[in-house]
């Protein structure tokens, strides 16, 4: 699947392999022309890739083919079993987690999960965790600390459920204890936006001693198109949206919201879902190593302190 950007990339690769189809079959010399058109390409990329707006950020974030949490657990780690339920109502598979082994540390692994096509889509409630996901990851949570095992966290949802369900049984109020609760978490904790990072709904398991991002996630308190209904009354105008909410990776690290971007590859993380999960597997055991050197007094003040910080600023 092409974004609209992507579009002359999709038509520069969709003719070069016509080149090389027509060569091959009708064996005729054609590599010094196929060479221009491939160094073109490249260039293309570059300029695109590149110079990515906010919005086109957004729109990879929002990729169909983008790996979700599933994917990094399979491609980072073994031996995973999941956990289910919120021993109060029902269990949410829009949040799921579980047991791991991240090389041969074991840890406990959560995360929104999104659908590949419309059933589970709609089983996973398109990502979007009713408060049930949020006990549950706040249940595994503790439950982590009771057996003294780092947690791992990968950020990936639009937003918590809106629904009156949801609203009936407490989002608001599972979403802040998290908040509350996920502070006094006595283990390190590394958080990942790996897509989107929808308002409280990223945040009720956001809340980490270290909190990354792949390049071309967004982490945001609502979105582009949500920004632009309310301010402008359309969401045609999400890409103006989306420049004003200051919502990339970039954005992020530079006002101190997230600590470190972990690279994608060229096209997004779907073009090479192998090499980022590397990446950022590399950043996590990194991350996690540093996280166990201090003592549990220690790790608390600093996580309450990093997130105190947020949003300070002077005036004259």
């Amino acid at each position: 699947m092409a974004l609209d950007f992507e579009k002359p990339i999709v038509e520069l690769e969709s003719k070069i392999n016509e080149l090389k189809n027509f060569s091959s079959g009708k064996k005729v010399n054609l590599s010094a022309e196929i060479k221009k058109l491939e160094e073109k390409l490249g260039k293309m990329k570059t300029e695109i890739y590149d110079g990515l707006t906010p919005w086109q950020r957004v729109q990879l974030a929002r990729h169909p083919q983008r790996p979700y949490t599933f994917d990094y657990i399979r491609l980072m780690m073994t031996d995973f079993v999941e956990l289910h339920g919120d021993r109060l109502f029902a269990d949410d598979l829009a949040l799921v987690g579980g047991f791991a082994k991240l090389g041969d540390k074991k840890v406990m692994v959560m995360g929104h999960q999104k659908g590949r096509d419309t059933k589970e889509n709609v089983m996973r409630n398109f990502g979007c965790a009713h408060p049930e996901g949020y006990r549950k990851a706040i249940r595994l949570m503790q439950l982590a600390e009771k057996c003294n095992i780092p947690i791992v966290i990968f950020i990936d949802t639009p937003g918590a459920y809106p629904g009156i369900g949801a609203e009936e049984r407490g989002q608001a109020q599972a979403i802040a204890c998290n908040l509350r609760d996920m502070v006094k978490i006595a283990v390190p904790i590394v958080a990942t936006i790996i897509g989107e990072g929808g308002s409280g709904g990223a945040l009720g398991i956001g809340i980490a001693d270290k909190v990354c991002i792949l390049q071309n996630a967004y982490y945001s308190v609502i979105s582009p198109e949500g920004c632009a209904s309310i301010l402008w009354r359309s969401s045609l105008k999400a890409p103006e949206a989306a420049q004003a909410l200051k919502l990339t990776a970039e954005d992020h690290l530079k006002f101190g919201v997230v600590d470190e971007i972990i690279p994608e590859p060229e096209g997004g993380a779907h073009r090479d879902p192998e090499a980022v999960a590397a990446n950022l597997k590399k950043a996590v055991t990194k991350h996690l190593k540093q996280l166990a050197a201090l003592s549990k007094k220690d790790l608390l003040n600093a996580r309450y302190d990093k997130f105190r910080k947020l949003g300070v600023f002077e005036t004259n």
